[in-house]
């Protein structure tokens, strides 16, 4: 009988130590997810945030979420479904109640922590005012604010008034064509020539060459690439060292090339050295002591924020606002009505008497809330300690997320909410019950956004002149749906909206 047990013992198979190293990495995994799963939805301090199971105890959902161009709808879904509180990952919360805005973005009480924006959403920025900690953010809103500041716009407006008149210098010579006029792109030469003099003392010369500069189409072109980063970033943060430099072969070399022009740009800002109340001017500046405020990194990133910031967002908003004053005959009819019995000639429309238009004001607010130029969240990260939001107790390390437009199309928000009508902001009783604190566009607290005046500027001035000048009207070949089916990688994907200008008549 022995033999026979030595050939069956042969027979056997016994594994190797590979094999059983493979195996007991494999339990490991399993047991890793399987204790993450428990952990989730039984011992996490957010087991008590409802939301959707799947999304509890894996971030890939809300990462698929954002991938599928309409993240913020799919958000409003959520909400209504689970409440103004909805857990959208293992350690992501978002909000639609109003006082989240105070209680996670507002100012905090002397020795308060803050809560500060979340490091991974902001990596290619680390060094610019959005993204810095308490004390250098502190440090750079003030030497930025400067650029920002009332006497500053009053001497920037020359220059800003200057593109404007090449705005509108190109729009008379379409509608003596009589062509549609795709404003989608115009708003955007406009505001990015501005920004380019502003942040670099030189525009990049798209309303003078009627096309994007090249590098403005890269900025277009790498944005969309970096979603995937940032959704990397936040799902496995763990693995970011792994993969990212595998999709930077892929996906970034727009990126890359953004980032080479942005240092070329700042040198040669620099290389003028002259006094041209811009905001390089105000970031290059020396303390008292001689000492430069601002270092080069953080220069680059700065610029880099600013143009986009200072450009794309306005023009987005002036699309979105065009586009529902051509959809709206009333309120167009309403605006035009007060814009031209406002002003004599074009000439008395400036950055500071169009301050006094209330019905444009409400109808830019409108446009904002319906068509928000930034509808995704901001995210922050609570604060070390943990914190009450909205009677909801988030540990520190919590992902908040305050979504623009699903907070401003949220009924419990607002009456109406997908109805475009700027009487609310002007004291109309069917809107008394509106939560008007839920509208933040420019969000709040002490890193609310530096360029709202110049923003607001801008828009009135420009929508103002264009009403005074034109009759607007939609295409006949453009979709009425413009604005419904719009694809959103934190900026929407806007398509060409274009606008028949009819010059108006002067009795």
């Amino acid at each position: 009988m022995a033999p026979q047990l030595e050939i069956a013992d042969l027979l056997v198979d016994k594994p190797s130590a590979s094999s059983r190293l493979m195996i007991l990495a494999l339990c490991a995994v399993a047991g890793y997810f399987l204790w993450s799963v428990i952990y989730n939805l039984f011992l996490s301090p957010l087991r008590k945030v409802p939301g959707p199971i799947l999304w509890a105890i894996s971030p890939l959902p809300q990462a698929l979420m954002q991938f599928s161009g309409r993240p913020h709808k799919k958000v409003l879904a959520l909400h209504q479904k689970y409440g103004d509180a909805v857990r959208t990952g293992p350690r992501s919360v978002s909000f639609l109640n109003p006082l989240a805005w105070k209680e996670v973005y507002g100012h905090r009480k002397s020795g308060q922590p803050e809560n500060l924006k979340d490091p991974g959403f902001f990596r290619d920025v680390s060094q610019a005012v959005i993204a810095a900690d308490s004390e250098n953010h502190s440090r750079m809103r003030r030497i930025l604010a400067h650029g920002f500041s009332a006497q500053e716009m009053s001497k920037q407006e020359p220059m800003i008034r200057g593109y404007i008149d090449l705005l509108f210098e190109r729009m008379r010579e379409h509608s003596i064509s009589g062509r549609p006029v795709d404003m989608a792109k115009w708003y955007n030469y406009t505001t990015f020539d501005v920004i380019g003099d502003l942040a670099f003392g030189e525009s990049f010369g798209c309303l003078n060459s009627s096309s994007y500069h090249a590098w403005v189409a890269i900025i277009f072109d790498q944005f969309k690439q970096k979603q995937i980063l940032l959704q990397i970033r936040r799902a496995y943060p763990t693995l970011e060292s792994l993969i990212s430099p595998l999709l930077l072969l892929f996906v970034a070399d727009k990126i890359r090339e953004h980032t080479q022009l942005t240092e070329t740009k700042v040198a040669k800002r620099l290389s003028l050295g002259s006094n041209r109340h811009d905001f390089m001017d105000a970031m290059t500046s020396s303390d008292t002591d001689g000492k430069q405020k601002m270092t080069l990194k953080e220069l680059h990133h700065n610029a880099d924020l600013l143009i986009i910031a200072g450009s794309e967002t306005t023009a987005t908003t002036l699309c979105g606002v065009t586009y529902l004053l051509c959809t709206h005959r009333d309120v167009l009819d309403k605006l035009c009505k007060e814009v031209r019995s406002t002003f004599d000639t074009e000439a008395e429309i400036t950055l500071l008497s169009a301050q006094r238009l209330r019905y444009m004001a409400a109808v830019i607010d409108e446009g904002m809330r319906i068509y928000p130029a930034a509808p995704a969240s901001v995210p922050r990260l609570i604060h070390r300690g943990g914190e009450v939001v909205c009677g909801k107790y988030l540990p520190e390390e919590t992902i908040v997320d305050i979504w623009h437009w699903s907070m401003y199309h949220n009924p419990s928000n607002f009456a109406l909410s997908e109805s475009f009508i700027p009487e609310r902001w002007m004291g109309d009783p069917r809107f008394a019950n509106d939560k008007k604190d839920a509208f933040q566009p420019f969000s709040t607290g002490a890193r609310n956004c530096l360029g709202k005046n110049l923003a607001y500027a801008e828009m009135r001035l420009i929508l103002a002149r264009l009403v005074w000048n034109y009759d607007i009207s939609l295409a006949e070949k453009q979709e009425t749906d413009w604005m419904q089916n719009q694809r959103m990688f934190g900026l929407w994907e806007k398509p060409p909206l274009n606008i028949r200008l009819n010059p108006r008549k002067i009795d």
